[in-house]
C-alpha cells in the first residue's frame, strides 16, 4: 500500500509501502535496501519500478548513504547512493529525490510557486539533530518561501510502537525540559512521538502547512516494513540485512 499526502502534488509525489515489486521471501516486494542480503536484481527492477511511476529512468534518481545525520546535500545532478547525508534539495524537474525508511520518518517538502523541493531521513538522532530544519533552509536559501512549503510527514513508527530506553529521554531533555511532552509512561516504559516532535520543529521554523499519515509501520504488517518488527520478529540474522521501503519527489 502506498500512501498519498493531501498537501502535496498527487501525480509528483508517492510514500511506497511493501507492495508493487518483485523481490520475494522476507524482501516481498517492493525492497530498496542494497544492503539487504536481497538478490540484486530484484532490488535494481525495484527501483525501475518506483522511477517509472514518476516516468522517468531510474538513472535520474537522487538517492543517498543515509545514516543518523543533520547533513543536507544539494542535488544538481543525479546520484546513486554515492553522497553521505540524509536531506536533500534541488530544484530540477528531471531529478527525482528518494528517501529508503523502515520505521524512521521520511519527510518529503515542496515549495511550487517556487520550484524548489527536498526529502528527508528523520529517525529520532536525524530528528533531534534538524536534519528536517536543515532540508528548509536550503530551500529558503535557494528562493523558496516559508508561507508556501508543503511539508508531509510519511509512515512511520508510531507513539504505542516507539518503545525507548531512559537514556534516550535524558538526550532529549538536555535540548529542553518540554520534551518531556513527547513521551508517554505506560507502567514502566516510555513511548515517543516522533510525529509529532518533528510537526512542532517544523512549526517552529515558520512552516504551517504540514500532514502527517498516522500510519504505522511497525503495525501495519502486510503493507510497510519494519526493522523493529522483523527484529523482533528474530528474522534479522545479519545486520542490515532488513528490506525498506522508498518515498519519492520530482517538480
Amino acid at each position: 500500500m502506498s500512501y498519498k499526502a493531501e498537501n502535496l502534488r498527487e501525480e509528483k509525489h508517492c510514500f511506497f509501502g511493501a507492495e508493487g515489486g518483485v523481490s520475494t521471501g522476507k524482501y516481498a516486494s517492493l525492497n530498496t535496501n542494497l544492503s539487504s542480503q536481497d538478490a540484486r536484481l530484484s532490488i535494481e527492477r525495484n527501483f525501475e519500478i518506483i522511477a517509472k511511476y514518476f516516468n522517468l529512468p531510474k538513472k535520474q534518481m537522487f538517492t543517498l548513504r543515509q545514516s543518523v545525520s543533520a547533513d543536507v546535500v544539494w542535488a544538481d545532478a543525479p546520484s546513486w547512493f554515492s553522497i553521505a547525508a540524509d536531506g536533500m534539495v534541488t530544484d530540477d524537474p528531471d531529478i527525482l529525490l528518494g528517501i529508503k525508511t523502515a520505521d524512521c520518518a521520511p519527510v518529503l517538502m515542496a515549495d511550487y510557486k517556487h520550484g524548489i523541493i527536498g526529502a528527508a531521513h528523520a529517525g529520532w538522532r536525524g530528528a533531534y539533530k534538524g536534519v528536517v530544519e536543515n532540508v528548509l533552509s536550503l530551500m529558503v536559501a535557494h528562493g523558496a518561501q516559508k508561507q508556501d512549503i508543503a511539508v508531509a510527514i510519511g509512515p512511520c513508527m508510531q507513539q504505542n510502537s516507539f518503545e525507548v530506553r531512559e537514556d534516550m529521554i535524558n538526550i532529549f531533555l538536555e535540548q529542553s525540559p518540554e520534551n518531556m511532552r513527547y513521551f508517554r509512561k505506560d507502567e514502566q516504559k516510555y513511548y515517543f512521538d516522533l510525529s509529532r516532535y518533528l510537526i512542532n520543529k517544523i512549526h517552529k521554523f515558520g512552516v504551517e502547512n504540514i500532514t502527517d499519515s498516522g500510519i504505522d509501520t511497525y503495525t501495519a504488517n502486510d503493507d510497510y516494513f519494519s526493522f523493529r518488527r522483523y527484529t523482533n520478529m528474530h528474522l534479522i540474522e545479519i545486520p542490515r540485512d532488513y528490506p525498506t521501503q522508498f518515498s519519492c519527489i520530482r517538480l
